[in-house]
Formats: C-alpha cells, sequence, structure tokens
C-alpha cells in the first residue's frame, strides 16, 4: 500500500490510533454484572451505560470536521488521545457520577478517531482504501477481543475498576507515538463547505449512513449484552468473555477478507450482502442451540468484521476529497451511532419485560436483514463510477 510522503513507518501510525478505539467500550460487557452489583444498576440502567459511548459518537461526530478545521487532523486525534486517556480514570476513580460522566468523555474521544482516521486512510492509501480499511479494522479488532477476553482475568485479580482503566496506559503510549506526526502536520486540511447541504440530500449518503448504523447496533448489542445472555444460559462468566473475545477474533479474519469483494464496484452490493447474512446466521443458531454459543460467536464475529469494513469502505470512497469524506464521515457516524445508541437499552429492558433474551436476538435478526437493504442501496456507484483501485502487494 502506498503511503504518504513522510514515509510507510508514519503512515502506519494511523493503524495505532485504531488499537485505542474499542478496547474502552469492549471491556466494559464482560464486566457489566460486577459493575451492575457495585452500583445498584439494573439491566435498563447497563444497558444505557454501554450505550453511553454511542451517544457521544452521535452528538460529536457533526463537530469534528470543525474541529479538524481549526487544528488539523493529525493535531485533533492527539488531542483525543489525551482525553481519551483522561476519560478512563474519570470512569474508573471518580465515584458514582463518574462512571457515567467518564464513559461520555471517552465516547466524546473515541468518535474523533471514529470520524477522522477514514479520511486519513483516504488520503494516505488512496489506490487501496478498502484494503487499508480492512488492516485497519484488523486492528481495532485485535484490540476490542485483547479488552474483552482480559477483563475479568484482571478484575479477579486486582478490581474492575483497573480492568477498566488500563486501557488509558495504551492510548498515552500510541499518544506519544503520534506525537512527532502532529508536529509535523501542515495547516489544516479540513473546513466547512457549502457541500454538507449536498451531502444530507444525497439518498447514496443517507443508505451508507443507515448501514453504518446497522452494523453498528448489531455489534454494540452483542458486545455489551453477549456475555450477559450467555450467563444467563448457564456458561461459566469467564467462558462467556472468551466467547467474546472469539467474536472479536474472528471480526479480524471477516475484515481482511472482505475487501476481496468491496475493491470493484460490480461487486461491493455482493459484499454488503455476505457481510451482513452472518449475524443473522449467529442469532437464529443462538436461538436454536444455545449450547453452541462458540460457534455461534465465530460466525457473528466473521459477519461483524467484515461489516465494519464495508462500512468503513463506502464511506471512504463515498467521498472524492478528504474533507468530504470527513464531512460524510461525520454524518454516517452522527446518526448512525444516535441509531444505535438505542440497540443496548432496548435489549436491557426486552430483557426485563420479557424474563428472557429470546427477543433481544430476534430484534437483531431483524435489523441484520434490513443491514442486507441498506447496504444494496449504498454501495452502487455514484453517477460517475468508482475507480477500480489497483491490486497492490506490501
Amino acid at each position: 500500500m502506498p503511503a504518504v510522503s513522510g514515509g510507510a513507518a508514519t503512515a502506519a501510525t494511523v493503524f495505532l490510533v485504531a488499537l485505542c478505539l474499542r478496547p474502552a467500550i469492549t471491556a466494559v460487557g464482560p464486566l457489566l454484572p460486577r459493575i451492575g452489583v457495585d452500583e445498584g444498576l439494573g439491566e435498563a440502567a447497563q444497558g444505557l451505560l454501554g450505550a453511553l459511548p454511542l451517544l457521544a459518537f452521535a452528538f460529536v461526530s457533526p463537530l469534528v470536521h470543525r474541529l479538524s478545521g481549526r487544528f488539523g487532523m493529525e493535531r485533533a486525534v492527539l488531542g483525543a488521545l489525551l482525553v481519551l486517556a483522561a476519560g478512563t480514570v474519570i470512569r474508573s476513580w471518580t465515584g458514582h457520577a463518574g462512571l457515567w460522566v467518564g464513559t461520555m468523555v471517552i465516547g466524546c474521544a473515541i468518535a474523533v478517531g471514529n470520524v477522522l482516521v477514514p479520511a486519513i486512510v483516504k488520503r494516505d492509501y488512496a489506490s487501496n482504501v478498502s484494503r487499508a480499511t480492512g488492516f485497519y479494522t484488523a486492528f481495532i479488532t485485535i484490540a476490542a477481543s485483547t479488552a474483552a477476553a482480559v477483563a475479568v482475568p484482571i478484575a479477579d485479580a486486582v478490581d474492575w475498576r483497573l480492568s477498566l482503566a488500563v486501557w488509558g496506559g495504551l492510548a498515552l503510549a500510541v499518544a506519544a507515538a503520534w506525537l512527532p506526526r502532529a508536529r509535523r502536520a501542515a495547516t489544516p486540511e479540513t473546513v466547512a463547505a457549502p457541500g454538507d447541504v449536498a451531502l444530507w440530500r444525497q439518498p447514496r449518503a443517507w443508505m451508507i449512513t443507515a448501514f453504518m448504523g446497522l452494523q453498528s447496533t448489531c455489534f454494540y448489542v452483542l458486545v455489551t449484552w453477549m456475555p450477559t445472555i450467555e450467563i444467563a444460559a448457564g456458561f461459566p462468566e469467564r467462558v462467556a468473555g472468551l466467547h467474546l473475545f472469539v467474536f472479536q477474533g474472528m471480526g479480524i479474519v471477516g475484515g481482511l477478507t472482505i475487501p476481496l469483494l468491496l475493491r470493484d464496484y460490480r461487486t461491493r452490493p455482493a459484499g454488503a450482502v455476505v457481510a451482513s447474512l452472518p449475524v443473522i446466521v449467529a442469532m437464529l443458531g443462538l436461538l436454536a442451540a444455545p449450547g453452541l454459543a462458540a460457534v455461534w460467536a465465530a460466525i457473528a464475529g466473521l459477519g461483524q468484521g467484515a461489516a465494519l469494513v464495508t462500512a468503513l469502505t463506502l464511506i471512504s470512497l463515498g467521498g472524492r476529497t478528504a474533507a468530504e469524506t470527513t464531512r460524510l464521515s461525520g454524518m454516517a457516524q452522527s446518526l448512525g451511532y444516535l441509531f444505535a445508541a438505542a440497540g443496548p437499552v432496548a435489549a436491557g429492558i426486552l430483557a426485563e419485560r420479557t424474563g428472557a433474551w429470546h427477543a433481544t436476538l430476534i430484534m437483531v435478526v431483524v435489523l441484520g436483514l434490513a443491514q442486507i437493504g441498506a447496504g444494496i442501496l449504498g454501495s452502487r456507484p455514484r453517477a460517475h463510477r468508482d475507480p477500480v483501485p489497483p491490486i497492490k502487494m506490501g
């Protein structure tokens, strides 16, 4: 993959940023039962805690292009990493109120990276966006799955507060690696433009937004509640945490293979379908044979990894310039995550009112079916067809 003039190593630091964009969230799911007991939170309140970062994504994402327009993308990312580290401390060690405030701060910081990284990838790897997005998503998934796997062991050894706060150290380390790039950054690349209004009137942009929101909803419902669902089915807490690790880990495989269908505009609709089907299959499997939870977690993970790469690729290819891509990313992630924020809350409410998790699994199946439709429509090319990126090695 070609890199910017600063060299391959400099360009590759964007993948280090990806390591910080999920662990502070995915570490929460396996620990929700403990957090609920210590803080006196019911299922609905736990669901709201899981949804809070998504609400932050929704409200902050449309503002990110203004932030990067004033400070530049590199400096905005550096600031987000530092705020993320601070948020993990606030969430763990400033009391009950800090649990909620820190979670919101974490969500705001991650939102900046969520919006800007696709624009940076498009700029730095313009000739092979889908493949670079696959690598970027693999880094996200590696960190996310690791956080889910070690959350319970760290909590057993110390407590759940340290288990959540440890990821602030990763954010600081990546900030240190990113600092030279931020110092060398040129004047801000991204500014507000009249194209904003036109973008919100484009049906294709709305379909990309819908796909982003639907796949995010499925992901955050599962990453928040899958361990609890399995614990209710009789699996030990540690096993449920490992299954979440499998779910996240298989996302790497899905994310790295789906670009084969995304690099050509003619096969992108098929890619959207292939990325959406596994979650539907997995949820039906959990309903029919919950004892095979590890298998269904692996299948769901394949789909979620592929769906995230598909969503980010559609965003990256949906803008003609880095600035337009940033605005599309802000739109898709703002409305998409606003919709996704309702997912964990709705899942918790359904569980409380029905006394079981079947309704939640059926809800995810319905969302997956809608995701297929949005993906097919959102992956159709513009009036002028996107060029087919050349396949390059290295």
